[in-house]
Parts: C-alpha cells; sequence; structure tokens
C-alpha cells in the first residue's frame, strides 16, 4: 500500500519528516523518499528499502537536508517523490493508491502530442508521473487534483510540495485516510497519526472524501469540501493500521479489542487453555478475546523484530514464507500440551499460516483453533491491492470455492452468507487445508460493529465484492 508524511514549519522541518515518515515503514516494501524545499530550490533523496529500514538508509542524507517544508513516502514499488517542472510552477509529489485505468490515461496523454513519461526500471509506467501529468492539465494546483481523482479508477490520495505550500488530496470516496496535526509554527498531513503522539503534534482534523486543502505554518486552508460519499478501507483497522493511529476519529487497537470480544461472545462453551495473537497485528484482537472469554492470554510466538521486516512486504513468495518462518520463536513450554486460541487479523493465502499451526502442533499443542478477526477472504482488493496475490485464486476462500464448484461460479453471495451451506462448506475446506481443530471467522455485521461507522461509510469489497459500494 504505503503511506506518507507532509510538514511545513516556520523553522527548519528536516527532523519531523525524517521521523514522521519512518513511522509509515509498516506499510510499506521497496522505496523510500524524501523531499524538501528551501531557498536553493528542491533537494530529494530516493533509496531502495526492500532489505534495509527506513532509518538506516536516510541518516546520512538528512544530515545534509535543510527546509521549512518537505514530504516523506514509503512506497509500494515506484520511485517518489518526483520533482515536476509546469505551467502551475515546480512541484513535488508523492501518491498512495492505486490505478486501474492507468494505460488508458497515459493514451489520452499521449493524443495531445505534449506528453512522455519516464519508464520505471521494471519496465511500464510510473503512476505517481500520471498522476502528476492530470494535475497539470488544470490551471490551480486544486483543480488539478481534483481532475485527478475524477479521472481515476480505483483510489489516490496525494501531497504536494510547492512555493506556496503543501497541498493534501485525500482519494474521492476516502479509502485511504490524511489527518492534520499541528503544533506551533508546524502544521503535518500524515496518513498514520502514529507519527504525531512523539512529534508533539495533536490531531487538528480528519480530511475528508475526496477533500482538497493547502497546508502552509499558519494553518490549513480547504480549497476543495470533502463529497458526501466515504468508504474507507475496512482492513487498515483489521490489519494495515499501526495500533497506535486512527482513522475517522476511531483507535485501531480498540477496533482490534473489539472485534476478539466480538468473535469470544459466539464461541460459549468452547475449552481451551491459551489465547493468543499471530504477532503482531493479531495480537490485539487476541486480547480482546482473552479479556471477554475470561482465558489466560500468552505468547506462544515471541516474534524476532530487529531484523525481519512484516512478512507481507518481500515481493518473492518464497521469501515472504522465510520471513514469517524466521521471524516467529515458538516457546515449547507455553504450547506442549495446551489447547490454544489463536487469533489471527486475516486468512489471506494461508501459505505461511498452515506452516506456523504444523509448528505449534510439533511443539506439542493438543489443538489448535483459529478465528479470523475479519470474514473469508474471497474478492480481490479493487482499490488498494493490500494482498500480494497474484491471483483472486490465490485466495484460501476462493480456492476453497473452486474445489466446491469446479470453477468460479457467476455469483458469490452464497459464500458471504454465514447461515448458508455452501459458505460452511467454504470453512471446512480451509479448515482441513489447514489442520485446525476449529475455525470459525468473524461476522461481517461484527466487524462493521466493532468499526464503529455504519456500513455505508465502509469499504466491505474484498468479503462481499463491494455491495453497496461505489467504484
Amino acid at each position: 500500500m504505503g503511506g506518507f508524511f507532509g510538514v511545513i514549519s516556520k523553522k527548519d522541518c528536516v527532523a519531523d519528516l525524517f521521523y514522521g515518515t519512518d513511522y509509515h515503514s509498516h506499510l510499506g516494501t521497496c522505496r523510500g523518499g524524501l523531499a524538501v524545499l528551501n531557498g536553493a530550490g528542491f533537494e530529494r533523496h530516493i533509496h531502495d528499502i526492500t532489505n534495509a529500514q527506513f532509518r538506516s538508509k536516510f541518516e546520512d542524507d538528512i544530515k545534509l537536508m535543510r527546509g521549512n517544508s518537505g514530504i516523506g513516502v514509503i512506497s509500494d514499488n515506484e520511485s517518489q517523490p518526483l520533482i515536476i517542472g509546469s505551467h502551475l510552477g515546480p512541484y513535488a509529489i508523492v501518491t498512495v493508491g492505486i490505478i486501474h485505468n492507468l494505460e488508458q490515461i497515459a493514451a489520452q496523454a499521449f493524443k495531445k502530442r505534449t506528453t512522455h513519461f519516464s519508464e520505471m526500471s521494471g519496465g511500464g509506467l510510473n503512476p505517481t508521473e500520471v498522476i502528476a501529468t492530470l494535475i497539470n492539465q488544470e490551471s490551480t494546483f486544486e483543480d488539478g487534483i481534483r481532475n485527478a481523482q475524477e479521472m481515476i479508477e480505483g483510489s489516490c490520495s496525494v501531497l504536494l510540495l510547492t512555493e506556496h505550500g503543501i497541498y493534501a488530496g485525500r482519494d474521492k470516496l476516502g479509502r485511504t485516510p490524511i489527518i492534520i496535526g499541528k503544533k506551533p509554527g508546524s502544521y503535518a498531513a500524515t496518513f498514520e497519526t502514529t507519527a504525531f503522539p512523539n512529534l508533539n503534534y495533536e490531531i487538528e482534523g480528519y480530511l475528508g472524501p475526496g477533500e482538497v486543502g493547502l497546508l502552509t505554518p499558519d494553518g490549513y486552508e480547504q480549497k476543495k469540501a470533502p463529497g458526501d460519499t466515504l468508504q474507507i478501507c475496512s482492513f487498515l483497522w483489521v490489519y494495515y493500521g499501526f495500533p497506535g493511529s486512527s482513522y475517522e476519529n476511531v483507535n485501531v487497537e480498540m477496533v482490534r479489542n473489539r472485534c476478539g470480544a466480538a468473535l469470544a461472545r459466539h464461541d460459549k462453551g468452547i475449552e481451551i487453555d491459551l489465547v493468543a495473537g499471530i504477532p503482531d497485528s493479531g495480537t490485539g484482537h487476541a486480547i480482546g478475546y482473552a479479556n471477554e472469554a475470561r482465558v489466560p492470554y500468552g505468547r506462544p510466538f515471541a516474534k524476532y523484530t530487529p531484523t525481519w521486516p512484516r512478512s507481507f512486504m518481500p515481493q518473492v513468495q518464497e521469501m515472504r514464507d522465510l520471513v514469517a518462518r524466521m521471524k516467529l520463536i515458538p516457546i515449547r513450554e507455553l504450547i506442549d500440551g495446551r489447547r490454544i486460541m489463536f487469533l489471527e487479523d486475516s486468512i489471506v493465502r494461508g501459505t505461511q499460516l498452515k506452516d506456523t499451526i504444523q509448528r505449534l502442533y510439533d511443539a506439542g499443542a493438543r489443538e489448535v483453533h483459529m478465528r479470523p478477526a475479519c470474514p473469508p477472504l474471497i474478492h480481490p482488493c479493487r482499490f488498494l491491492n493490500f494482498s500480494r496475490s497474484r491471483s483472486e485464486l490465490d485466495l484460501a476462500g476462493r480456492k476453497a470455492i473452486v474445489e466446491i464448484e469446479g470453477k468460479t461460479p457467476d455469483s458469490l453471495e452464497d459464500y458471504s452468507n454465514t447461515k448458508s451451506d455452501k459458505y460452511n462448506d467454504m470453512v471446512e475446506r480451509v479448515r482441513r487445508r489447514l489442520n485446525l481443530t476449529t475455525l470459525k471467522y468473524q461476522q461481517l455485521d461484527d466487524l462493521v460493529g466493532a468499526i464503529g461507522l455504519p456500513k455505508q461509510k465502509l469499504c466491505t469489497c474484498c468479503w462481499d465484492g463491494c455491495t453497496g459500494c461505489k467504484k
């Protein structure tokens, strides 16, 4: 997915920019970038962070960087920020999102015979450069961002570093967040509010869907009012978000606690000795379950964090599996002879999870029960591309459906209905494949209730196929 941070100040902002961007490292996979604006113009640094931490790559750069305004990004793949020259003036740009109609937008631009695009190292177009082209088609930055939001199929949030200040534009339906923070003499825009407390920022407000505004050292000025329709990604609370962050004024860790409690309320009568979470994102869910069920919480796996990243980050499946295995250290004393209830944020492919479950049995577990904090993932993500699956058929739930039907059926509605025989058959097949004692998924209504926003304000595409969602 990726994340970004921008800051503008009456004094040098480089330290805040560096640490604020670093607080988004849990979201990104490949590239990190910083850009500042000072009296000499723009200064930019981009590094490959595939096998290194963001801070280690940039700690020498920031000793030389100076500026009162800057933007930073942790990116899935493309190099950012980009420095753009345009009739609007020079600017730096960072983006977060996914563009499904990238080639069509580029083709339309080529028809004007005044546009060219540089090629990324792996081939193809740089999405951020294409977004810049859409912005440059209008007479103001705010109109340019609005134009990009309207043209994109998918989602895209953006920060622009300009001579006038920092423009922030949230994607049209608000699937990703932008939050404004302030402290004396400085204003910041962030994806994750986790970036604020240790930098002494207070939350000033949350941009609405499609809202565009301008940050200066004196405040935030709305340039384009938000739209009426919000459909923020529910998976941010379930998995992607850092526990200390809040979206739409709803804290991630509190949602995870409520998810776990909801799962426990459906588990009356089950006999278990220990509740645990697959670290780290499963931990909050497990604490909620343990507190509600009044069963001891423990850590039968210790996560070795100094050198191993989140297991979704590597581009290659074999490396993701290696990371998932090597970073989890089993504690036999907490496993041997126990009936263990494990909470997980989700079951995506299930390949790493199957190995993790087997390691529990190898360490002497009597039973292993699993409670994912969200419903079965049976549809691909159309808007944020959170899963690295090359095909929707890689999804554990979709694999089970194809086994049942012999093909992908025209409608998956029955497999989203927790009361249907087909749903139960799908879950049972996943349970058997993973060698679990029992498997029960979260019900969508309970997940929505844990988040606390009306369902129509949430994107639930990967679970129910975007029933009621705008595209």
